[in-house]
């Protein structure tokens, strides 16, 4: 009977131990899922941070990429001559007509169209144009700067002796799309020679 009692105590003793273990277990299995939830909630936050890091990436990419082409567009400067292989005359013509530049010096911004000598403002700024026309004797030589539709000033040679040139310039306040160009008058003669380029130029001051 003392024997069949100590066996029940011991008995009764590993099932204690076991139940202890199983207690610890479990205790450990709840800190592990507080830790998952925690990390979980974590990760969605380091994922919200991460597409409001994106967003302004994305705003700042943007923002650089038109601080670029507003500079890009800021280089505005050309120069040129009327005629590429230099040494012909341009005129006379039955009415004013537009003088197109083919020889290109410099078109920095490609804002002059060398197809048809027009100079289009690709942001709104003050401008200066310079324009320089060639008269050879005994013709006459009247050219006149135009914005969109208005005369601006000219330059005049009246059946000079010799040859002669003329010279204008003026600074333009200019919209984006405004066109600037210079015209040739009725009955009257431009030409380039070796060192006199009938010439047009002019670049960007300062935008506004």
């Amino acid at each position: 009977m003392k024997m069949l009692a100590a066996q029940k105590t011991l008995l009764l003793l590993c099932v204690g131990v076991s139940l202890g273990h199983a207690f610890v277990t479990l205790e450990q299995f709840k800190s592990i899922e507080e830790r998952l939830k925690a990390t979980e909630e974590t990760l969605k936050e380091l994922k919200r941070e991460n597409e409001a890091l994106r967003t302004i990436t994305k705003a700042s990419s943007d923002k650089l990429e038109s601080i670029q082409a507003e500079n890009n567009a800021k280089k505005v400067a050309f120069s040129v001559g009327l005629l590429a292989s230099g040494e012909q005359k341009s005129g006379p013509y039955d009415t004013r007509t537009t003088l197109v530049y083919k020889k290109i010096f410099t078109n920095t911004g490609n804002a002059y169209d060398p197809n048809t000598g027009i100079f289009k403002a690709p942001v709104n700024g003050v401008y200066f144009f310079r324009f320089y026309a060639h008269a050879h004797t005994p013709t006459q030589m009247a050219v006149s700067l135009h914005k969109n539709d208005q005369l601006q000033c000219s330059v005049f040679s009246q059946k000079p002796f010799s040859n002669a040139n003329g010279s204008n310039g003026v600074v333009l306040s200019l919209q984006k799309g405004d066109e600037v160009y210079t015209q040739l008058w009725k009955n009257s003669w431009v030409y380039d020679d070796g060192n006199s380029y009938t010439s047009f130029s002019g670049f960007l001051l300062f935008s506004l």
